[in-house]
């Protein structure tokens, strides 16, 4: 394990210093082998691994070749604009597939964000969000019924948030404080993003609110796959 591990890292550290670079060729597993004196099986599963965290590329029977990273989906992550609205201003054919709306269970997490009784009901809405048909992020958005009365009727329609809320009077926002973090996908994320579990997601949790009325309008979690995106945080 010690070894593909070491292997990996040295790869990674080669492409980072430009010494192989994009679409280069990678040296054969034969050449790895005699570098660090191990098996060529343990050589061939520090490839794998490198391609399932998104370095590097195979072609069949010519070997492995360096990704080109630099292709990534620049994002600002900012909440005032709607993704759709920063995806189709950059020129990218953007799909969007609602994958679910159900109401929760009791989280009071997500019940004081969007400052509601616990009576209430609140409905998550899921976008499976592709770029040229290639699953790239996931939207989950927390909805109270208080405030969108229809939301269980017309949650499985929906492809932009901002859009629903506009139809329903609300047209200026603002975006509530965000908190970044990293995870892994889960089962259900793999099977949607097909995807290895190797490969990190960065999540983005924040929210939206009416900004005359200052009314909570969503809580959301925003899972991006780690490897399709640079980011850009705006300066305060």
């Amino acid at each position: 394990m010690a070894q593909k591990v070491e292997i990996v890292d040295w790869l990674i550290a080669q492409i980072a210093s430009g010494e192989y670079k994009a679409h280069d060729k990678l040296p054969s597993e034969n050449k790895i082998t005699d570098l660090f004196k191990v098996p060529r099986i343990t050589v061939r599963k520090a490839y794998e691994r490198l391609e399932e965290l998104g370095f590097i590329y195979k072609k069949q029977g010519k070997g492995s070749y360096v990704k080109d990273r630099s292709q990534q989906i620049e994002l600002v992550l900012s909440g005032d604009v709607s993704f759709t609205q920063k995806m189709e201003e950059k020129g990218y054919n953007l799909q969007t597939k609602n994958v679910f709306c159900k109401p929760i269970k009791y989280n009071p997490k997500i019940y004081d964000y969007l400052e509601v009784e616990a009576n209430d009901v609140i409905y998550k809405v899921g976008r499976l969000r592709l770029i040229d048909h290639q699953p790239i992020a996931i939207h989950i958005s927390y909805i109270a019924k208080s405030v969108f009365a229809d939301i269980d009727e017309v949650g499985m329609e929906l492809t932009s948030m901002f859009h629903y809320f506009q139809t329903r009077g609300f047209t200026e926002f603002n975006s509530k404080p965000s908190i970044l973090s990293i995870t892994f996908p889960t089962k259900s994320q793999r099977s949607l993003f097909h995807c290895s579990q190797l490969i990190p997601f960065l999540v983005l949790e924040s929210g939206c609110t009416d900004k005359i009325s200052g009314k909570v309008l969503e809580y959301r979690k925003i899972y991006y796959r780690s490897d399709c995106f640079s980011y850009t945080i705006p300066s305060l």
